[in-house]
């Protein structure tokens, strides 16, 4: 895969607020090949995507260095974080996916999304 086909390029039609979050994968060579698989289009729960959408997420990627996750999360610009992950881990299949994935992450298996990812602070901006 070539270096462009690897970042997109989307346009939202309003102004939008960006997140960036971080999570560790266990480091095991095989856990981390099996989380990018369920994470691939094809292999996804269709009930996860329709969630994060239905909170008010416009877009959600995932990026992956070693076992070091970095999420993106852009959203309108009056999204409220913790109502929308309150909501969210209520939704059909959430909690499941959420212990489903713990097996991959270093994280309280018992804990949600919101408390798993941390949200990173911006220390530049050009």
């Amino acid at each position: 895969m070539d270096l462009k086909s690897r970042y997109t390029v989307k346009q939202h039609l309003q102004p939008v607020k960006r997140y960036c979050q971080t999570l560790k994968l266990k480091d095991d060579a095989t856990l981390i090949e099996e989380y990018k698989f369920w994470h691939a289009p094809e292999n996804r729960w269709p009930e996860i995507s329709e969630g994060i959408k239905a909170v008010g997420i416009l877009d959600m990627e995932l990026y992956i260095h070693g076992n070091l996750l970095f999420m993106i999360v852009e959203t309108p610009v009056d999204f409220d974080w913790d109502k929308a992950f309150g909501k969210l881990a209520n939704l059909p299949r959430q909690a499941e996916w959420e212990a489903f994935m713990a097996k991959f992450q270093m994280a309280d298996p018992n804990a949600g999304s919101a408390e798993k990812w941390t949200l990173m602070e911006r220390i530049f901006s050009l």
